[in-house]
């Protein structure tokens, strides 16, 4: 008898708007949040028996307080702030992509740390996608088992014929394991951790549209976290890690195991055997938003909120709410770079402009505009001029600044100009700022000039520096 232990599954949660829907009532609409709670929550927050007692008692009312016991668990897990209330940060979250298995290690369906017994691991893909030649699909399967191997002393054999541990298939619908699949733009995909039988099985929904690159569901992304799990990882409380439960896209250039989904890996299976004669950077870590060496690598307005940028994350802060919240700039925007060197919000124009090397984007809520990127020297910066460090948008008085190295210009955003003059040396104008700064950001008269740890509010008016702060008081440490 094959023993069934849990499935992993990808779930698109969507709310669809429509104008010739009248507006709900406040009543109707905080009855209806219940209810999208209600499914999320008894889907990823309470095991599911699938007995027919189990789904008589289903059929009951389950009440708004046992609910909030739920939200409370979900806003743990997320790193919210634990209320049991459905406040717009926890809608939000339940909102996302993500993986359908449970978060919360007590609701699992199988004992911790479960793992093969072996280190030689066979697969065998049953049968293909239509979306992707054959070919790229071995490639992407065998590379999307090679990050797991690169760090363990796992070895993973493609076999042709016969049963694997891990057997790979496409499949619609209802497709033989009892957990099927509902179309398009739902489940992505599931597997089994290890075990005899359908343990370490991993399957993709055929109705989904799979790809090498970031439209549609990229192949390789989905894989390599299903193999997670086939191997007995859970989900991560990390943002940053390929075992976290959402779902965003990293291109295959800049993707990288973090160090939260090695650590987890090695636990399981132990480091890898291999001597490398070059080795490899560390993996890389979330940040921290507490760290007392933290820096930004650019800070701007969005909308009424705060991002605060560095590496693959950006925190988001919004004054009607107490906790900030960790993402990842794909998350946001995929076809943006991953890192970026600086941002500016231009709220006249209601768009954000972030750098990355010589280029820039501008960007309209979640699209980048049309035409975009384009060089900065488009902007007027010198061709000598590799990267812009910073940049800040003075409202007042429609000028941005930009800096580079010891220098800054100053543009003109209503005649599309750069001001003559220009460059001047930062510490020729902003007395008590000299040299190189990693982020610039204007509010309230202030300029914040970030450098490492801390931050340099200068008050325009008086032309002096007011004060040296830690930049962490921003994400509420």
């Amino acid at each position: 008898m094959k023993c069934l232990w849990f499935s992993v599954l990808f779930v698109t949660l969507y709310v669809t708007f429509s104008s010739a829907v009248p507006l709900l009532s406040e009543i109707e609409k905080n009855e209806k949040d219940w209810q999208f709670a209600e499914t999320y929550l008894n889907r990823f927050y309470k095991l599911e028996d699938r007995s027919p007692k189990f789904a008589k008692k289903m059929e009951n009312y389950v009440s708004k307080s046992s609910l909030s016991d739920k939200i409370k668990k979900m806003q743990e897990f997320f790193g919210l702030k634990v209320t049991g209330n459905l406040d717009s940060a926890t809608m939000e979250v339940m909102e996302k992509p993500r993986c359908g298995v449970p978060d919360v290690a007590e609701y699992n369906l199988f004992p911790r740390k479960i793992k093969w017994k072996k280190n030689n691991i066979s697969y065998r893909i049953v049968n293909y996608t239509p979306d992707i030649s054959p070919a790229d699909v071995n490639t992407t399967i065998k590379n999307a088992f090679k990050i797991w191997s690169d760090v363990t002393p796992l070895n993973f054999t493609k076999i042709y014929e016969g049963e694997a541990d891990i057997m790979i298939a496409f499949g619609a619908q209802e497709h033989g394991d009892n957990y099927p699949f509902d179309g398009p733009d739902g489940l992505l995909a599931h597997a089994f951790p290890p075990a005899a039988g359908i343990g370490g099985d991993t399957h993709f929904d055929e109705d989904e549209t799979w790809t090498m690159g970031p439209n549609g569901y990229n192949l390789f992304l989905v894989a390599a976290h299903e193999f997670g799990h086939a191997l007995g990882l859970a989900h991560s409380r990390d943002p940053g890690a390929l075992m976290y439960p959402t779902y965003s896209y990293t291109s295959m250039d800049e993707f990288r195991l973090s160090w939260d989904d090695v650590k987890g890996i090695q636990a399981l299976y132990g480091k890898s055997n291999e001597v490398n004669p070059s080795p490899k950077p560390p993996p890389p870590r979330t940040p921290e938003k507490c760290d007392p060496n933290l820096s930004f690598n650019a800070v701007a307005g969005l909308r009424g909120e705060m991002m605060f940028f560095k590496d693959r994350f950006f925190w988001r802060r919004n004054a009607q709410l107490p906790e900030v919240d960790l993402t990842l700039i794909r998350s946001f925007w995929p076809k943006l770079p991953a890192r970026i060197d600086a941002a500016y919000e231009n709220r006249e124009r209601d768009f954000l402009v972030v750098f990355k090397g010589n280029k820039y984007w501008a960007i309209n809520g979640y699209n980048i505009m049309p035409g975009y990127p384009k060089y900065i020297y488009q902007l007027g910066i010198p061709k000598s001029i590799r990267k812009i460090d910073a940049a800040a948008h003075i409202e007042e008085t429609s000028k941005t600044l930009f800096f580079a190295g010891d220098q800054y210009w100053s543009y003109d955003e209503a005649k599309r100009v750069m001001d003559e003059g220009y460059p001047r040396l930062i510490a020729d104008d902003w007395p008590g700022i000299s040299g190189r700064v990693d982020a610039v950001f204007a509010q309230r008269g202030y300029i914040y000039f970030f450098r490492g740890p801390n931050q340099f509010p200068f008050n325009i008016r008086q032309q002096q520096m007011v004060s040296i702060q830690r930049i962490n008081q921003w994400l509420g440490c």
